[in-house]
């Protein structure tokens, strides 16, 4: 195995423990929100949580294919009450997500994986659009 393919694996099992926790943080938080948002808020979670299950899909698979065995416990899970709070973490964690997706991206590039580079400057893609909205969200007064 090419030295630089375990670290990768490494890497790509702890983005998948945190897309696990993505989608539970989605899922809660679109059973959660209340209030004059929630119309709104619980659609865009839902959608999110659908996106990030495709993120962990891809991860398990690739992991797999790379020879590593995908990891199967989520990373710690934030629990919002408060709408606010929910959109904060949100975006705490969709930026951590995107530090994450560029160092795998050189990673992967090392590595010889250029599919995989490819995929993840996607994906980080995704994750820098999920950051935008949840931004324009957190800037409604109302909130």
């Amino acid at each position: 195995m090419n030295q630089d393919i375990q670290p990768l694996i490494d890497g790509l099992n702890e983005d998948l423990a945190c897309e696990y926790a993505a989608v539970i943080t989605y899922t809660y938080n679109a059973a959660m929100v209340s209030g004059l948002a929630r119309p709104i808020l619980k659609e865009f979670f839902e959608r999110e949580a659908q996106d990030e299950i495709k993120h962990a899909s891809y991860l398990s698979e690739k992991i797999a294919a790379l020879g590593g065995t995908p990891v199967v416990q989520p990373a710690e899970v934030k629990q919002a009450k408060e709408v606010r709070e929910m959109l904060e973490n949100s975006i705490a964690d969709e930026e951590a997500t995107i530090q994450r997706y560029l160092e795998r991206i050189q990673q992967a590039e090392k590595a010889g994986q250029y599919g995989l580079k490819i995929e993840l400057e996607d994906m980080m893609a995704d994750e820098s659009n999920h950051k935008e909205e949840l931004q324009r969200l957190l800037n409604d007064p109302r909130l």
